[in-house]
This record gives structure tokens, sequence and C-alpha cells, in this order.
């Protein structure tokens, strides 16, 4: 299972979805993301999840994210891409 941290942001940003496609290689058919140490972020985490989508579709694998506080949930509406985040109850 791939796994946010609990700090995400823009300094955090580029380096975690670095490793994050590099760990897809290790992933089914389906990527597990669990967002639920999630506690420090700014919309970049919603940025990486997003790009996270992007990696796996590229390679042919559905993410499904687990755990996303309430608080990213309700960012993501807010711009409209609650839809984009393969998020699982």
């Amino acid at each position: 299972m791939l796994q946010l941290p609990a700090t995400l942001t823009h300094v955090q940003a580029t380096e975690c979805l670095q490793g994050l496609v590099q760990a897809l290689s290790l992933q089914s058919n389906e990527a597990l993301l669990d967002a639920s140490e999630l506690k420090e972020f700014d919309s970049s985490a919603l940025a990486v999840v997003m790009e996270l989508r992007r990696a796996c579709q590229r390679c042919g694998k559905a993410l499904v994210v687990h755990g996303l506080p309430p608080s990213v949930v309700e960012l993501a509406t807010l711009y409209g891409v609650e839809s984009l985040l393969g998020q699982h109850a």
C-alpha cells in the first residue's frame, strides 16, 4: 500500500510524488493509497493525488484512496475535483 506522509505541502510535493510513482511498480492492478496520516497539507496534496492518478492510468492501474481527512475532501470539493480523487468509503 502506498502512503501519504503526515505533512504534504508544496515543499514536500515533488519528492513525495516521485516516491509514490516509483512505488507503483510494486502495486498490482489496483494501487491503494492510504491518506489517513495526512494532517498538515495545502493544495499541493491534491495535486500529488491527481498526478498519481494520472500515473496509474498510464500504467493501466486503478487508484483507490483510503482515509482522506474530511478537510482534504472539502478542499477538493471547493476546487471541483473531488470525483478525481479515487476515494473509497
